[in-house]
């Protein structure tokens, strides 16, 4: 049975909300005013509690104020007889989950107090897990590159400005993410992920803002979207270069604002919601298809993660975690890379990068034979091949015209690569206008794009 506590100076309406809540289950409890409610909470706390906003002395905006100071994590519910925008804004911003103007309809509060504790019960599961995950997997290297990074995270983790991290496919943006969050004053708070890539176009609304039943077809129940979701913590939206242009709109406007409407509803949600976003294309160009206004909107703290090939010195850091990792998670003996095999992965250039590592280790730990991993027990390693190949190609051209254009085919495709394939960023670079260099582009067939890993 969930216990409710109302807090409220008028005895008709504490005698009103007891009548129904015991009628539906709740156990109920009492206040009338606010330091009278603290002390129920601090005696034994309820499960969600209804607050009234004007109150006689300490008034309910203090009341939130408190239950933050003192570490209470109790959902609220605000109620009050002088419902406005800016009341329901400023509750929210206070920690509250939502705002009900009196009177109060049976229903909606019903319903109100359902979501609520739903919602809490997610959260608890959510954080949890998240506590679990970043234990299993912290930010390992100490390149010069990846101390940048960590101090990074140590002066943003605290603000509440909104964050982008830009990086290839694999290099650990979402770790970034959780380390964010952890050291941040939303620790306690959800950190919800969305996959905008992952959206389809005709659900975007749907999944970020929520939907009530029979909105559209399919809506066979109320939806709580992302952004409700991850009310007082941290929306991590990633690979947020590929969400649709329409998405983008519904987006900045619900970040500008801080609210939004389920699909389907007329109720004004108002959420407190830091965003981080992620994305592994160069955004800053117009060029690039993403709205420029949402990106200024995003891009507020940047962070670029160094590929792995350029963190050449966590190379055996980051294998002697995952393989102590992975090898408690299957329950076997970590194995050994002799001289050898070391030498061969330092040099790969691991164009999946971490993530790659650590698929190899998982591999290696279940099919190689022995407790010493030789050279031998190395799979063929994507991109190895061609470029032991392309090497070999250019020395063997029997001519230096057919060396230069291919080594200048290489060379550009590198650089497109390390300016995250922004080909005004990259003509910048060589002192190259971008006319030449579009030309080059079509006469060797080079990538504008990132590989799929």
């Amino acid at each position: 049975m969930k216990t409710v506590l109302i807090i409220d100076d008028e005895i008709a309406i504490r005698e009103t909300l007891e009548q129904i809540l015991s009628y539906e289950g709740y156990e109920v409890k009492k206040a009338g005013s606010g330091p009278d409610g603290l002390a129920v909470v601090a005696s034994s706390a309820p499960d969600i509690i209804l607050l009234d906003i004007k109150m006689p002395g300490m008034d309910g905006f203090e009341v939130l104020e408190r239950l933050a100071a003192d570490g209470h994590h109790i959902p609220v519910i605000v109620i009050s007889g002088h419902g406005n925008i800016e009341t329901a804004v400023e509750a929210v911003r206070k920690g509250a989950y939502d705002f009900l103007e009196k009177p109060l309809d049976r229903s909606r509060l019903l319903v109100t107090l359902t979501n609520c504790l739903d919602h809490q019960e997610v959260l608890s599961d959510r954080r949890i897990l998240q506590k679990q995950t970043w234990a299993s997997h912290p930010l390992v290297g100490a390149s010069r590159g990846m101390q940048e990074v960590k101090a990074f995270i140590g002066k943003v983790a605290p603000s509440e400005a909104t964050v982008l991290i830009t990086g290839e496919n694999g290099t650990g943006k979402e770790l970034v993410v959780r380390a964010i969050h952890q050291s941040s004053s939303r620790r306690d708070r959800p950190l919800v992920e969305v996959n905008c890539a992952a959206i389809p176009r005709d659900l975007v609304e749907s999944e970020l803002f929520g939907h009530e039943k029979g909105s559209f077809t399919g809506a066979d129940k109320q939806r709580i979207g992302k952004f409700e979701l991850a009310d007082g913590g941290i929306l991590f939206l990633d690979e947020i270069g590929d969400m649709n242009e329409e998405a983008q709109a519904k987006v900045l406007k619900a970040v500008e604002e801080n609210r939004f409407q389920r699909v389907g509803g007329g109720d004004t949600k108002v959420v407190d919601v830091r965003i981080v976003a992620a994305t592994n294309r160069d955004l800053s160009s117009p060029d690039s298809g993403f709205r420029q206004d949402l990106f200024f909107r995003l891009n507020v703290l940047s962070i670029h993660l160094p590929p792995l090939r350029e963190r050449e010195e966590d190379i055996d850091l980051l294998l002697d975690w995952f393989m102590a990792d992975l090898a408690s998670h299957l329950k076997t003996k970590p194995r050994r890379f002799d001289s050898d095999t070391l030498a061969i992965l330092r040099e790969y250039s691991w164009p999946g990068n971490v993530r790659e590592l650590r698929n190899l280790v998982e591999r290696l730990l279940i099919l190689a034979p022995n407790e010493v991993i030789r050279p031998a027990d190395l799979p063929v390693l994507p991109g190895a091949a061609q470029e032991a190949a392309r090497q070999s190609f250019f020395f063997d051209c029997t001519d230096f015209q057919t060396f230069k254009s291919e080594s200048e085919g290489a060379f550009l495709q590198h650089k497109l690569k390390e300016n995250l394939y922004n080909v005004s960023k990259t003509s910048e670079a060589l002192g190259m206008q971008r006319s030449n260099l579009y030309k080059k582009i079509t006469k060797y067939g080079l990538r504008t794009q990132p590989e799929s890993v």
